[in-house]
């Protein structure tokens, strides 16, 4: 009877803490709004605008309560690049079983910038890449309250990707990309995916079994991740998941971009109100989900051949 009491017990307390950290609507409006305001002037890197973006990201992290990232006093890893001055923004959630193995949470959030004349100017970047940083500061929250990782979680915003991916190569040549088991790169997931809503692809599929173990822990609910349907793009390469994934890593990207036919890629157009923000919430959700195996430790996937 005692056991009994205690099963009940114990399936209480995990209800209870998965209520608490769910991932609410309302919080994703209010991080992409922000985050794709015209206060942020396009978050173009090596300007001011990228300075309040990185700002208001230091300031999530502290509100979740993330711990910094390795030797690092603040969340700001800095490093120069065109001999200027740039950061990646980064916290940790560390493991309670497996401290040293890392699973990594990423988006980039830099963009373009302003425009001269006009009458928009401001390139807010809304689903480039505002999506997948506001959904890596909603699954910071999601996994600190829920408090159940045994692996260690980084949470990590890159920055100076539109102009090379320097910040997501600085974070990856300063970590052992042996001690990194996954990363879960998100890319520009404000619109519907070609298969509509409810579901994302995973770029890179078919190197490792990353997207399988994704699939096989939303058994059950109604979202899919797909293959890349964009072979020819190279997309796997193309964004900041490419350095640790040349490494070995099974470093992926997760996206809903049509890039045969996304009118808002790269213009000003670009907009909060172009985006899904429902169906948005609900793949922050689906990702949350797919990742649990992996982040307790009880699935590993497996490497990617080095390039």
């Amino acid at each position: 009877m005692k056991k009994i009491v205690f099963l009940l017990l114990l399936s209480g307390s995990v209800i209870n803490a998965q209520k608490k950290a769910a991932i609410h609507n309302s919080e994703i409006i209010r991080i992409e709004t922000t985050l794709a305001s015209d206060e942020m002037q396009g978050r173009k890197v090596f300007t001011a605008g990228i300075d309040s973006a990185s700002a208001f990201i230091e300031r999530e992290f502290t509100k979740v309560g993330l711990d910094y990232y390795k030797e690092l006093k603040n969340y700001r890893q800095e490093f120069t690049s065109r001999n200027q001055s740039a950061n990646n923004v980064i916290g940790i959630l560390l493991g309670k079983s497996k401290p040293n193995e890392y699973v990594v949470f990423s988006a980039h959030y830099d963009h373009l910038g302003t425009e001269q004349e006009g009458k928009d100017k401001v390139y807010n970047g809304a689903n480039d890449d505002a999506s997948g940083v506001t959904a890596v500061i909603a699954l910071a929250n999601y996994f600190k309250v829920l408090d159940s990782n045994e692996r260690t979680i980084i949470f990590v915003a890159f920055t100076a990707e539109e102009i090379g991916g320097y910040g997501s190569k600085f974070f990856s040549k300063n970590i052992n990309p042996d001690e990194v088991v996954a990363m879960f790169n998100i890319e520009m997931i404000g619109t519907e995916s070609k298969w509509g809503k409810n579901s994302a692809y995973v770029t890179g599929f078919e190197k490792s079994d990353f997207g399988t173990l994704l699939q096989k822990n939303l058994k059950g609910t109604n979202f899919n991740f797909y293959e890349d349907p964009y072979p020819q793009e190279n997309l796997f390469y193309r964004s900041d998941n490419a350095t640790l994934a040349a490494y070995g890593v099974p470093a992926h990207t997760i996206s809903t971009s049509k890039m045969d036919s996304e009118a808002n890629y790269h213009q000003l157009s670009d907009e909060v109100s172009t985006l899904d923000l429902d169906n948005m919430t609900e793949i922050i959700k689906a990702i949350a989900i797919s990742s649990e195996s992996i982040i307790k430790g009880e699935d590993t996937p497996r490497r990617v051949e080095k390039r």
